[in-house]
């Protein structure tokens, strides 16, 4: 059941409706955050409105399965927001029905720019960043609202990022005031193009970044750590390797480069907010990027043809790209919540144990075990895994040494579907 319906859920995106909705975002003319906010047919405004639209028809083909509503303030007196603004999100949520408090959420950036950061009125189509994205999460929901999980999906249509990254210090801080419980945010930022300004065409692979030790780390964590490993293994980074092996087995003809950093060299993206709030995060990409095509007004220089537009959007991969989100989410969903208070110990001692808090019953019925995985720490990937049934709580590996390896714990459906993994001790936790 499990392979078969992810690869189903992987293959369903319609090109044409990627398509369909980049073209009406590109038809707002600019989505600026300081853009026109009053008129039906052009800025951020009708933009906005437009989408909460489209999230309360998806919801009315599936009767009524999502919550659709805005989290919204004012942001103002910043560098980039002299003014007063009020910073709105979009957002609609499709309840779990065993742990709706539990939640995997997908995310892009609704605003768009041109080469003066602070030019509202400039046609500013945003085709690829971040159309693209804002497309990938309609019809992911499209998609995944067919179905019904245990756990909750949250479809986050989020502003300001251009502006600062507003939108998601936003819902961050709403999250945490409504004490949801995120496992995972999958922020998709540019993720139509795949000829780069190094003249690479490649329509085979993606980037996923993750940062490598958690932003909320204490002093006394990062000691902890300092002896015990998990610079490499934040739950954003776990989480990408989730992403990677979501990849490798139900999405065809791509491969995920995981890169080991935050965010591109020097900039920054929206899961970096949650990131900063405690929650896992990482950036879903294209992995050859034309700079002459990000954040420049319409024009040509030279011979050279500036600007996002939607004739170099490729629909193809926009569809790909939002498979590989559904079956992501989708799996996590499914699959029971991650472990909590995975601990490890060994030392001195020619065997290495793990334990973990038991699941509570009511919230993962659909829980039948546990994987505890380990792998060499030079590897990108877990590698060896044994199986323990869902009332252990602690297991032995006999004759692993736990010098040598890397080692996590993942929760297991009746149905196969697995969760994240989980490092041991604060610097793998999921939120315990």
């Amino acid at each position: 059941m499990q392979t078969e319906v992810l690869r189903e859920i992987g293959e369903a995106p319609s090109v044409e409706r990627v398509k369909a909705d980049l073209t009406k975002l590109v038809g707002f003319g600019t989505r600026h955050t300081l853009s026109d906010t009053t008129s039906e047919t052009e800025g951020i405004g009708a933009a906005r409105r437009w989408l909460k639209e489209e999230f309360e028809n998806i919801s009315e083909a599936c009767g009524g399965c999502l919550e659709v509503f805005y989290v919204r303030d004012y942001v103002g007196g910043e560098n980039r927001i002299p003014e007063p603004v009020e910073i709105v999100n979009v957002i609609a949520i499709q309840r779990g029905t065993a742990d709706p408090n539990r939640f995997v959420v997908m995310s892009g950036d609704i605003d768009s720019r041109v080469s003066s950061v602070m030019d509202g009125e400039s046609v500013s189509p945003g085709a690829n960043d971040n159309a693209s994205g804002v497309a990938g999460v309609l019809e992911a929901a499209r998609i995944l609202t067919q179905y019904e999980f245990e756990g909750s999906i949250m479809y986050a249509q989020l502003s300001g990022e251009e502006q600062g990254l507003f939108g998601g210090q936003i819902l961050a801080e709403y999250a945490k005031e409504q004490g949801w419980d995120i496992k995972g945010v999958i922020n998709n930022d540019m993720i139509g193009n795949i000829q780069g300004i190094n003249g690479v065409i490649d329509n085979t692979t993606a980037r996923v970044f993750s940062e490598g030790t958690r932003a909320v780390e204490t002093e006394r964590e990062a000691r902890i750590r300092r002896f015990t490993g998990g610079e490499v293994d934040s739950p954003s980074r776990n989480l990408a390797r989730y992403i990677d092996k979501m990849a490798d087995l139900y999405i065809r003809n791509l491969d995920v480069m995981m890169i080991y950093r935050l965010d591109r060299f020097g900039r920054g993206g929206h899961h970096r907010p949650f990131n900063d709030a405690g929650f896992p995060g990482v950036r879903i990409m294209e992995t050859n990027e034309d700079y002459n095509r990000q954040h420049q007004d319409i024009r040509t220089e030279d011979g050279v043809e500036y600007g996002d537009v939607l004739s170099e959007v490729e629909f193809d991969f926009v569809a790909k790209l939002t498979g590989l989100n559904a079956v992501t989410m989708a799996a996590m969903s499914w699959a029971p919540s991650p472990p909590a208070n995975v601990e490890v110990s060994g030392a001195v001692r020619p065997s290495t144990t793990l334990s973990w808090k038991e699941l509570d019953p009511d919230e993962n019925p659909q829980l039948a075990g546990y994987k505890i995985y380990w792998r060499l720490t030079d590897s990108n990937q877990w590698e060896k895994s044994v199986f323990v049934p869902a009332d252990v709580t602690e297991h032995t590996l006999e004759n692993i040494v736990i010098d040598n390896y890397y080692f996590g714990v993942a929760s297991v459906s009746k149905d196969g579907f697995e969760s994240p993994v989980v490092f041991p001790g604060p610097a793998g936790s999921f939120g315990d």
